[in-house]
This record gives C-alpha cells, sequence and structure tokens, in this order.
C-alpha cells in the first residue's frame, strides 16, 4: 500500500514527531516511558501514542499488569505517631519500669487490653490486632489476669540480632520512607525485597483501605511499537527521514505570546503551520439549568415584593399535610392512591399541642372557631400516619402558629402524588405556595396575586378565573391559563381561609392563600408543550432552550 509521507507529515502533532524522532523500529514504548524521557507533560504521553496509534504508526504490542502501593490515611498517622505495636510496647515497656513501685502498693504488673486502648485512645480492635502481632514474635503474653506482660527480658528488646521486633519496626519505616522519596507518592511492588513484601501483605488491602496502612491497587500498562505497512516497510522511519530533511523537530511554536515580542525570542524560534480549513474546537461553557434559574428568578421576585421564604420536610404527617388544613379523614383524597405512604416508621411519635386538640375538635364539632365541624370522631392515631407531603400548603398550616401579623409569606415546594404522567401532570413536582395574613386582606388581594404569576412569572396573555372548592378555603379560587399549544389549564388554586384553619392555629385575621404549580408556569415561560421536557437528560435540548432566554 503506497503512503503519502508528505501529506501524513502536514497531520503529524509535535508530540508525535518529537516521538518519532526519538525512537526507532523495535523500541518498546509506554506512557510512562515517553513522558519521562521526552519531558512532556503528565498525559501528553497517552495524547501522542492514541494519535499515532489511530493513524496505524503504532500498534500495542502487550498489556503488563503491575502491583502498586499507596500510603492511606491510617498509614500517615502511623508515620507520625508509630504503629499501634510500636506503641503497645512503649506503654507497657514504661509500665513495667515502674513495676516494683506498684508492686510495693499492693498492685500487680501489667495492664489490661481494654486499658492500653483507652491510654493509647485506640479502638479495641486494632488493640486486639497489634497485640496478636506481638504476641505470634514472642514479645507478650498476657497472665492469669488477663494483663499483658512481656515475655523476654528488657535486656533482649535492646538487641536487633534477637529482637525480631525491632527488625519488625525497621521494615515498616523502610517502607513509609519509600513512600515519602517516590515522586508519585507509589511504591512499585517490584521494587521492594522480600522481607517488606511480606509485611505489605500484611499490612495492606485492595479495597476498603480505610482500616489498611496502605492500598493495594493494579496499574496496567500498555506496550506500544512501531508498525510495519504491508509491503514492508516501516512508516515511521519514512516519516522521520521526511520530517528531517523538512527540518521539523517538533520543537516548533504554536503560540506568539506578549513576552515573545516584548523580548524579541520570537525571531530565532521555528513556528507550526496552521491550517486554516481545521474547524474550531467547540465551546461549550458552563450554564444554569433553565428550569433552576426560572425557580430561582421567582424566589428573586417575591422576595423583592417582601415575602418571607419558609420551607419544611418532604416527609410529613397526616395532620400537617390534611387534618391542619379541614380536610376530613374520611375525604377521596386520603385514598392510599393518591398519596404515598411510609412504610417505615410508619408513624410519627406525637404531633404538637395545643394544636392537636384543636384541629381533632374543628372536625369534630367545630370547637371554638364557631363552625359545626364534620361530624365525625377524628382519629388520633390516623392523624400521626407519615406520608410525603402532596401538597405546598401543608407549609403554610405549618407557617400560621408563627407568623406575623400583617405578614407575606412563600415557598417553592417539592410536592409528590400518585398521578398519570402526561403534557401537564408529573408524579413528583413543585408548587410556590404563600400566605397573606392582615386585617385588611380580601379577594381582591388574592386575585392580584394571582395576576401577577399568570402574566409577569408565566408570561401567559390569557387568563380566567373559575369558583372552586376546597376544604381550607373559602371562597375558593382557580386561575387557567391558555397555552398556545395545550390550551387552557389550571395553573393552580387559591382562596381565603377558613376560621377552622386559622382560628385552630392562633390566627384570627383573614388569610389569603394559593398554591400555583410552578412547572406549568415554567411551560409558559420558557416556551414547552410538556413538562417533561424540564428534567430532560437531552444536555443539547437544554443547551438550546437556554440560549433561547
Amino acid at each position: 500500500m503506497a503512503i503519502d509521507i508528505q501529506t501524513m507529515v502536514k497531520n503529524l502533532h509535535p508530540l508525535e514527531i518529537r516521538i518519532i524522532l526519538s525512537y526507532k523500529q523495535g523500541d518498546e514504548l509506554t506512557i510512562e516511558k515517553v513522558e519521562k524521557e521526552l519531558g512532556f507533560k503528565p498525559g501528553n504521553g497517552n495524547q501522542a501514542l492514541s494519535w499515532l496509534a489511530g493513524k496505524g504508526l503504532v500498534s500495542e504490542i502487550r498489556r503488563e499488569t503491575a502491583v502498586f502501593y499507596e500510603i492511606t490515611g491510617l498509614g500517615r498517622l502511623w508515620q507520625e505517631k508509630g504503629s499501634p505495636e510500636e506503641r503497645i510496647l512503649q506503654l507497657v515497656r514504661m509500665r513495667l519500669e515502674k513495676e516494683k513501685s506498684r508492686q510495693e502498693a499492693g498492685q500487680g504488673p501489667g495492664l489490661r487490653l481494654p486499658e492500653i486502648a483507652e491510654a493509647l485512645e485506640l479502638e479495641n480492635k486494632d488493640i486486639g490486632s497489634a497485640f496478636g502481632s506481638l504476641s505470634k514474635l514472642g514479645v507478650l503474653a498476657m497472665d492469669g489476669e488477663k494483663k499483658v506482660i512481656f515475655t523476654v527480658p528488657l535486656e533482649y528488646l535492646e538487641d536487633p540480632a534477637k529482637n525480631p521486633v525491632i527488625k519488625h519496626f525497621t521494615i515498616l519505616r523502610s517502607l513509609f520512607k519509600k513512600v515519602v522519596n517516590s515522586q508519585d507518592g507509589l511504591i512499585a511492588e517490584a521494587s521492594l525485597s522480600d522481607a517488606e513484601k511480606d509485611l505489605m501483605s500484611a499490612i495492606a488491602k485492595k479495597r476498603g483501605a480505610t482500616d489498611a496502612a496502605f492500598r493495594q491497587f493494579d496499574r496496567e500498562t500498555v506496550v506500544f511499537g512501531f508498525t510495519k505497512a504491508e509491503d514492508g516497510s516501516v512508516p515511521a522511519e519514512a516519516l522521520a527521514a521526511a520530517l528531517k530533511a523538512a527540518g521539523i523537530s517538533g520543537d516548533e511554536i504554536g503560540t506568539l505570546t506578549p513576552q515573545m515580542l516584548e523580548t524579541g525570542s520570537w525571531k530565532d524560534k521555528a513556528f507550526r503551520s496552521y491550517n486554516v480549513k481545521t474547524p474550531p474546537t467547540r465551546l461549550t461553557p458552563g450554564r444554569s439549568n433553565p428550569y433552576a434559574q426560572f425557580l430561582e428568578n421567582v424566589k428573586d421576585k417575591l422576595a423583592s415584593l417582601g415575602f418571607e421564604e419558609f420551607d419544611g420536610p418532604l416527609v410529613e404527617t397526616e395532620f400537617w399535610n390534611s387534618d391542619a388544613l379541614f380536610m376530613p379523614q374520611f375525604h377521596s383524597a386520603r385514598d392510599i392512591h393518591d398519596v404515598y405512604r411510609i412504610a417505615e416508621p410508619a408513624k410519627a411519635k406525637a404531633i404538637e399541642e395545643p394544636w392537636l386538640s384543636n384541629i381533632a375538635a374543628a372536625h369534630e364539632d367545630g370547637g371554638k372557631t364557631g363552625s359545626r365541624g364534620w361530624n365525625y370522631a377524628f382519629d388520633r392515631e390516623f392523624t400521626r400516619r407519615l406520608i410525603l407531603r402532596s401538597q405546598g400548603t401543608v407549609l403554610s398550616a405549618r407557617t400560621l402558629p408563627k407568623a406575623k401579623i400583617p405578614g407575606k409569606y412563600f415557598g417553592i415546594v417539592r410536592c409528590f402524588r400518585y398521578d398519570r404522567v402526561d403534557a401537564t401532570h408529573l408524579p413528583d413536582f413543585y408548587q410556590t405556595e404563600g400566605i397573606v395574613l392582615g386585617e385588611s386582606v380580601n379577594l381582591r388581594t388574592l386575585l392580584g396575586m394571582l395576576e401577577m404569576f399568570a402574566r409577569e412569572v408565566a408570561g401567559a396573555k390569557e387568563v380566567k378565573y373559575v369558583p372552586g372548592y376546597f376544604p381550607f378555603t373559602e371562597p375558593s379560587v382557580e386561575v387557567h391559563i391558555k397555552h398556545p399549544v395545550l390550551g387552557w389549564f389550571e395553573l393552580g388554586g387559591s382562596g381565603i381561609f377558613r376560621p377552622e384553619v386559622t382560628a385552630s392555629l392562633g390566627v384570627h385575621v383573614p388569610v389569603a392563600a394559593w398554591g400555583i404549580g410552578i412547572d406549568r408556569m415554567a411551560l409558559m415561560a420558557l416556551g414547552l408543550n410538556d413538562l417533561r421536557e424540564l428534567f430532560s437528560h437531552d444536555i443539547e435540548n437544554v443547551r438550546l432552550r437556554r440560549s433561547k432566554e
């Protein structure tokens, strides 16, 4: 097969050129080797060899697997303070030197393992393991009272020729020294002596190495070599000759810097040629998600209007999710198919008083709210049942007992409700929830807020209000907007809280409340036709949508 040498020369990167000029047929090339010998930056060796392989100039010869070790956080602690074995020996020896005075005081010599663990501030399991190692080395033992004692005289500990413990500690310190002296903080198993390998096998782990001094891992090295063409020629040799003939060294500069212009050093430099037909690199700068940005904008708008933000847990009780909102416990929305129940724990331990008693009375006979209630026996066990909150109004109820009057509050609330998924329904959705409290609050106040959401936030051109029904508001209003593709749909519900809700929670002024599907507002504001597009995994679609804003 004929080889167009000149075309190949033009398509070579300086990193590839330096490899071709520096090595010959028969040389074995690895990423580590070319980076070290040619002074490449980390990663450049991998790039260059991958490019050469893609052009058929080099090919994989074999793969080699080598074992390496790196020190862990525990290993660094051992390096600083000593291994548990060293620290145990030091502690026991100090106590042994005081043995005479201890015996004179009527105390027996030695320490128990839990006492050693407490003194050294180590775990019992670590002390037990270290004691076991020292026991196998024939240095420590346990007497009849389960106290740790030396089985050899102190003079024995000072003699490296007789004491295997000193040899053990010397090998461990040599391993720590090798880590310190290595450039990348790694120790190759091939560089260890037999004694070091034996010790490393006892103190290193492959996985879950948080309780080991070293972590062991395997590193695969790919070995490359120059390839031959079908006619037996060696492309790399022909390329090297062509490069030398053209005076190309691979050290050519690709960028003219201000410093070169200032010093005039550019005059002595060789520059790379440019292919103006090469397409530029695509820039994909980071951007915030359009929907996340929309939520932040809604928060900013409400905060600028003087609203305070509230928040709460995703897991709620039936009490705050429904009972506090004067929704009877036999209401159809309590069905298992409308809310998600928590399996474990199934119920809360208790409900706050006096709100539990107040709400229970409001349900049964109206209590002190002026209502006749729902006329049924309120179930105080059922009200403790835990569920995923199904509506944002739960946070309004929680806020009422501590709200300032007058006051304005809002929240961007994640809700969960068993529902059929379509263009305007999701089982996991967001609502913007809010309340306005004050003596002068009325339906007109509420309609003004709904108008702002529909037109200024959602960007709807056509808006209408429809009478609605909610157990916790009277009057109740639904706001509908017209989507250019989906047509009319409900944006959310609202109303004036009933006294059964407000009075039971200690509030005695009118409270306007709303719960609006902020996901649906985003459909209009972002120009979408399906709620599911808000959570698309198509990054290109998200970028396109963001660029249109």
